[in-house]
């Protein structure tokens, strides 16, 4: 059977919600690494791996930039998929936010890469972050947009 693992950055909580509801569509044991906790996890021991990282003002997380470009020789070697997570509807701005958080040779080598959604989190933001939200967004409380036919779709075009 072949060892994954999911690897994420997540400022309020959200992406790492949406990776452990991937692993849950998943047969057998999938590791679950957060950049936020170790941002040096070893990825020589597993077959495939999913990243996966929030998109705030159409900008990916810089620990997930920083690790792709560290492993990007070792990712092209394992069976990877690619994921982001936001609160944009248009599909045209989604497909270049997936261009913005992934090099190309990523996304080429990706068995799948996709938007799985996003929610807004008004008790995890700070005043600063609220007010932002709120203006950009009209939303006055927490919303959540995470797509949960997306995310079965993504666990089984990866086959874990």
């Amino acid at each position: 059977m072949n060892k994954t693992a999911i690897i994420y950055t997540s400022k309020h909580g959200t992406t790492e919600k949406v990776a452990r509801l991937v692993a849950q569509k998943s047969e057998g044991k999938i590791a679950l690494m957060s950049l936020e906790q170790n941002s040096n996890n070893d990825i020589d021991t597993f077959d495939i791996i999913i990243l996966g990282t929030p998109i705030y003002a159409g900008t990916p997380r810089k620990a997930m930039t920083n690790f792709c470009k560290m492993n990007q020789e070792k990712l092209l070697e394992k069976t990877i998929g690619l994921f982001i997570c936001g609160m944009e509807p248009g599909l045209d701005i989604r497909n270049k936010q997936i261009i913005n958080a992934y090099s190309e040779p990523l996304r080429q080598h990706a068995r799948t890469a996709t938007f799985l959604g996003g929610e807004f989190l008004f008790d995890e933001m700070n005043f600063f972050e609220r007010l932002i939200v709120k203006k950009i967004s009209k939303a006055t409380s927490s919303i959540s947009s995470i797509e949960y036919s997306a995310i079965e779709k993504f666990a089984k075009e990866i086959k874990i």
